[in-house]
């Protein structure tokens, strides 16, 4: 009798560290998933900043009206040439 629980209580042993050794095992790889993904997204955040930077840039007012005369050869109508519609 007392060698069969002593059989069980060794088997449920067993098992246990069996089971913490899975689950240490699992931990550490979510763990390393974890860190990769934190980096992805401090990578991300960085390009996102510069990208926003990038369209503050180009969206300035200036930047667009200096486009405009110089690329597509717009300027400001004369007050001669502006006509004003009512209705």
């Amino acid at each position: 009798m007392t060698r069969f629980l002593i059989a069980i209580i060794v088997v449920a042993t067993v098992i246990t560290a069996i089971g913490v050794v899975h689950a240490r095992h699992q931990h550490r790889q979510l763990f390393s998933q974890l860190t990769r993904l934190e980096n992805a997204r401090d990578e991300l955040n960085i390009e996102f900043g510069r990208l926003q930077l990038e369209q503050a840039t180009w969206a300035e007012s200036t930047r667009i009206d200096q486009v405009a005369r110089e690329r597509l050869g717009m300027k400001f109508p004369e007050t001669a040439d502006i006509v004003v519609i009512r209705p």
